[in-house]
């Protein structure tokens, strides 16, 4: 019980923390008007304060979680108490844990209304977290000017230009077909008409020598 508790006042942590939060913006943005003043302690001043409030910070932190430690025990002493079964009888016995039941039952009560509250304040934790975000803003960077002359201006030009009117086809490579080599067809009747006859003979006659 006591983990929810803590949860339930994280919400209280919170909504100071947006208007602390909205606060600061409100005041950064007026002293943005304002002309920049010289900060009243030194980096050394400041860098000590801020060790002292972190020593500080840090010895409460020990010292809540102390407090949440024998916190604790005290509920779980009071709800849980050491059970002495040793000198009981039955009916006491079942007395005991009729009792038991029925405590149990309001502790299951209990919790279902705290998981409630848990959920609902979680929800409204994520809604103010996202406020302060908003609140906060983020840091845009800072640009630097480059000047730019006009020679450089119309070198960007002429250069866009050039390369707009580059031939594509410059880069390609050229690739030379080979033609096939075909072999002529000539009428096949006049081969027959040549190798006939004793002309045609001698002719391959003279071939096959």
């Amino acid at each position: 019980m006591l983990r929810y508790l803590i949860r339930v006042d994280r919400v209280t942590q919170l909504s100071l923390s947006v208007v602390a939060a909205a606060l600061i913006s409100s005041h950064s943005q007026g002293n943005t008007s304002c002309n920049h003043r010289k900060p009243k302690y030194s980096a050394t001043r400041r860098l000590h304060l801020k060790t002292i409030l972190l020593r500080k910070a840090a010895s409460m932190l020990v010292a809540e979680k102390e407090q949440r430690k024998h916190e604790k025990e005290r509920v779980l002493n009071e709800c849980y108490p050491p059970l002495k079964l040793s000198s009981l009888s039955a009916q006491e016995l079942q007395d005991l844990c009729k009792d038991l039941h029925s405590k149990i039952d309001v502790v299951d009560e209990a919790r279902y209304d705290m998981e409630v509250k848990v959920v609902r304040n979680e929800k409204e934790i994520e809604a103010l977290s996202h406020k302060i975000i908003e609140l906060k803003g983020v840091k845009r960077p800072s640009l630097k000017r480059v000047k730019k002359t006009a020679d450089d201006r119309l070198g960007a030009y002429t250069d866009s230009a050039k390369l707009k009117k580059a031939d594509f086809k410059a880069n390609l490579k050229t690739v030379k077909k080979e033609d096939d080599k075909r072999e002529e067809v000539t009428d096949w009747r006049k081969n027959v008409e040549a190798m006939s006859g004793m002309e045609g003979r001698k002719k391959l006659f003279n071939s096959g020598q």
